[in-house]
């Protein structure tokens, strides 16, 4: 996770995401780099910008929590309950636990 928060960093610094700046935020983070790892991050953001990235998942966060979002005032619905749909669920668990006993 640690690179993943370095390479957000660097381009956050808006600086280019490298395995020596990887590296060197790591460090200076306190961790141990290491470069397979660098290597990876570098390779797996390649053609990638992380801005538009972020933009993106903010606006699909947006996007799903709009039709969710309830009118200013209204009463919550709840869902109605067909009573015959639960009497038989509760019909067929107690089926099922009366098998167990044989």
């Amino acid at each position: 996770m640690e690179y993943v928060y370095a390479a957000l960093l660097l381009d956050a610094a808006g600086k280019e995401v490298t395995e020596q700046g990887l590296m060197e935020v790591i460090k200076a983070a306190g961790f141990t780099p290491e470069e397979a790892r660098a290597k990876a991050m570098v390779a797996s953001l390649k053609g990638i910008t992380i801005k538009d990235v972020i933009k993106n998942a903010q606006s699909m966060q947006m996007q799903a929590a709009a039709p969710s979002a309830a009118p200013a005032g209204a009463a919550p619905v709840a869902p109605k309950k067909d009573a015959e749909a639960e009497k038989k669920s509760e019909e067929e668990a107690a089926s099922g636990l009366a098998s167990l006993f044989g």
